[in-house]
């Protein structure tokens, strides 16, 4: 039977607040989302974890005994992660990725923070659309790189600030403009990011300058899907300007958008974390930014 801690980490929230909106608020997921985990871990399972109220939920009896096994779970394997983490030979800050940096961020940095942390290691660890904070949310990222808006409980510097294009197939009709207004992609069937990216996956829909929903032609998990996706010329994409040389492939071209606010690109680190390394990182990148 093959359960993920990250559906462990669902069941036990869940069971801490007896509400699944309250719960998928302090996970950073979609409600829908978290609801849709449930039913698989119940299936894996063969039987109910949880009965509907009407303040909520409760518990069911195989979801009482399973309680305390799935929080013990939980509780050793951050143990183990934090012994494997200090195994280093002062320890690991893992960044977070949801897409390519660029823009010769990520490399100075990170000089900049080994000369400030010497022996420091540094994991570089690539976060699904699914998870909106990067990683940071369970834990298992330190910093990540993200785009906003991000959920509450992170706080954020931003590091680039950049217009939004579209990346679109070669010879869509479109592309015979230099710059395309956002109004003639309304009805262009649009790459979405899945639905447990939130805020995010609105975000690159341009629903901030809609009053009607867009057209999904497909959603796509990763950067690969996503203009694989294009290229296929299954819809159209938003993305930031600094990341159309990042993802350049034959068959595509980019286009600056006008009418649409633009694309912020932050470091991000949770609430109240003033860990040495965290803060000696977001210092090596508040220099860089500087220097730019």
């Amino acid at each position: 039977m093959d359960v993920h801690l990250r559906e462990l980490r669902y069941f036990v929230a869940v069971a801490e607040d007896l509400n699944v909106t309250r719960a998928a608020e302090r996970l950073f997921v979609s409600q829908p989302a978290l609801s849709k985990q449930l039913r698989v871990l119940e299936g894996l399972l063969g039987f109910r974890l949880f009965e509907r109220v009407p303040s909520g939920v409760v518990l069911t009896r195989q979801g009482e005994a399973l309680l305390p096994v799935a929080r013990d779970l939980l509780e050793r394997w951050n143990a183990g992660v934090e012994q494997a983490r200090a195994a280093a030979p002062t320890g690991t800050l893992v960044i977070g990725l949801q897409t390519a940096v660029g823009r010769g961020l990520q490399q100075e940095a990170l000089r900049r923070f080994r000369e400030a942390m010497p022996g420091w290691e540094v994991s570089l660890r690539l976060v699904g659309w699914d998870d909106p904070s990067g990683g940071l949310a369970d834990g298992s990222s330190d910093v990540a790189f993200i785009w906003l808006p991000v959920p509450a409980g992170l706080r954020t510097y931003v590091l680039a600030t950049e217009r939004r294009g579209v990346a679109m197939p070669a010879d869509h009709p479109l592309a015979e403009l230099a710059e395309i207004p956002f109004e003639a992609l309304r009805r262009e069937p649009f790459i979405a990011l899945p639905q447990a990216a939130g805020p995010l996956r609105d975000f690159w829909l341009g629903l901030d300058a809609r009053d009607d929903e867009p057209v999904v032609g497909v959603t796509a998990n990763t950067p690969e899907e996503v203009f694989e996706a294009v290229i296929s010329g299954l819809g159209v994409v938003l993305v930031a300007e600094g990341n159309a040389a990042l993802y350049k492939r034959p068959g595509m071209t980019y286009r600056p958008v006008t009418g649409l606010p633009p694309g912020e690109l932050a470091i991000a680190w949770r609430e109240g974390d003033a860990s040495p390394q965290v803060l000696a990182f977001i210092d090596a990148l508040r220099q860089v930014t500087t220097k730019v």
